[in-house]
C-alpha cells in the first residue's frame, strides 16, 4: 500500500470556468497542506487531497480531502473525495 499526497489548483478563465492546473504531489500531509495555503494565495482555487491504495493492482481508496482554499468547482471536490 502507498499513499499519494497531491496539490490542485485552478485559475478562472475569460469566461469565469476553472482551469485546472498540473497536479503537484506533496512529500506528506503537512507538506501538502503547506503547499496548498502558498498556492491559494495567488491562485482562485486549491485542494489538497491523498489517495492510499495498491497500484500494482490498480486498487484503490477514496481520496481524502486535506485542505481546500477558494471556491472550488464542483467537478474537483467530486474527483479529490
Amino acid at each position: 500500500m502507498v499513499t499519494y499526497f497531491v496539490v490542485l489548483s485552478f485559475q478562472r478563465g475569460n469566461r469565469g470556468m476553472f482551469i485546472a492546473e498540473e497536479p503537484r504531489e506533496a512529500r506528506s500531509e503537512l507538506h501538502a497542506r503547506a503547499l496548498a495555503l502558498r498556492l491559494s494565495e495567488t491562485h482562485d482555487a486549491v485542494i489538497a487531497f491523498s489517495r492510499t491504495g495498491d497500484p500494482l493492482l490498480g486498487d484503490w481508496y477514496d481520496a481524502s480531502v486535506i485542505a481546500r482554499y477558494g471556491e472550488l468547482p464542483d467537478e474537483a471536490v467530486a474527483v479529490a473525495g
